[in-house]
């Protein structure tokens, strides 16, 4: 299993969707940011060698999490996309470490990701590779049309899709080069395998559970309390 590897944070959004009056990655989750509750997971993970933060150049709020003084935790000022952001912590480590080190990309608003699907992304056999979750639900591709009434225009074939989740891991060098190249081309970036996948490789999918699910949508919030209230009675009970 991979171990020295770097973990990058893009969190230098602003969570529109959440309709919150600050960032979501600073709302309150079980009475903790959930930046901080991510970061807290991160730096359990097995092998794990450093963080790699992308702040806002306004954020006032991330100094004050705990984590944020971890030796192991680190900061840059992101950019108004994820793949800006991303893009800057690549550069701060590509200055500090070897291209060949495995470096994983994990949402800020993504707390509740298991430890035993960190060590199934750790294990996986190819250079790259990202958590995934395979559709369980009818798929269906929408008309484009009139955005106040969608219809549907076709079915997909469920036993082919996979809804991509974090982290998701390549090598720095890789990574560096794919997003950026990416990015001066003008291509549809939305996540870091997106990147690869432009540059022809074909990121392995692991099969990741259901709980790692974004913190979205203010209804996202108790679900992920109760996923996390879960989780640490288990750790509880198991000391």
């Amino acid at each position: 299993m991979i171990s020295g590897y770097w973990v990058i944070v893009p969190a230098a959004g602003a969570g529109r969707r959440m309709g919150a009056d600050r960032p979501k990655q600073y709302l309150p989750l079980l009475g903790r940011p959930i930046l901080s509750l991510t970061l807290r997971n991160i730096l359990t993970w097995p092998g794990v060698a450093g963080v790699v933060v992308a702040i806002s150049p306004t954020d006032s709020d991330f100094e004050h999490l705990p984590e944020s003084r971890d030796s192991r935790v680190q900061q840059v000022h992101g950019g108004a996309e994820r793949a800006d952001s991303v893009l800057a912590a690549l550069n701060f480590l590509a200055s500090k470490v070897a291209p060949d080190t495995q470096v994983l990309v994990h949402d800020a608003a993504r707390p509740c990701v298991a430890v035993e699907d960190i060590e199934a992304l750790l294990a996986a056999e190819a250079s790259s590779a990202l958590l995934a979750k395979p559709a369980s639900d009818t798929v269906k591709l929408a008309r484009v049309g009139n955005e106040d009434v969608t219809s549907v225009k076709k079915t997909l074939d469920r036993s082919r899709i996979w809804l991509a989740q974090t982290p998701q891991r390549a090598p720095l060098g890789e990574l560096h080069r794919a997003l950026r190249e990416a990015l001066e081309r003008g291509d549809p970036v939305t996540d870091e395998a997106s990147a690869l996948e432009f540059a022809g490789k074909s990121p392995q999918l692991v099969k990741g559970r259901s709980d790692n699910f974004k913190v979205t949508h203010p209804e996202d919030i108790p679900l992920a309390e109760a996923v996390l209230r879960l989780r640490f009675a288990a750790v509880e009970g198991n000391r």
